[in-house]
């Protein structure tokens, strides 16, 4: 794993995370379909929030475990907050917001979360 330095669109919110990006996650529930996420997954002492603490909103769905940052300025949105299902809490990123890597050039993997 290596740190990759992130941000939204206009540069409000910036982190670091520690992550593995060589296979990013790609799921087709209903929000993760309509952006066009690919997911890596860093653990909370794997991030770091380096501005923007303030430009990030909240969004909610569903069960409501799953807790979606996005920049109120531009509307996108870089990480969510959330756990994994044995319980430990966990940061996705998404790898289309990392400065540094070219998501379009990695192989993904896919999960349902349509049918979970």
């Amino acid at each position: 794993m290596s740190v990759h330095p992130g941000s939204c669109q206009c540069g409000a919110v910036a982190f670091e995370a520690e992550v593995d990006v060589s296979r990013p996650l790609v799921c087709n529930c209903s929000r993760c379909r309509r952006l066009g996420s690919r997911l890596a997954f860093a653990t909370p002492d794997g991030f770091r929030l380096l501005r923007g603490e303030g430009a990030l909103t909240e969004y909610r769905f569903n069960s409501g475990v799953i807790r979606h940052q996005f920049c109120a300025t531009c509307g996108i949105e870089p990480f969510a907050f959330g756990r994994t299902p044995d319980g430990r809490d966990v940061v996705a990123i998404n790898v289309n917001c990392l400065d540094d890597v070219d998501p379009l050039a990695l192989p993904t993997q896919f999960h349902d979360g349509r049918s979970a």
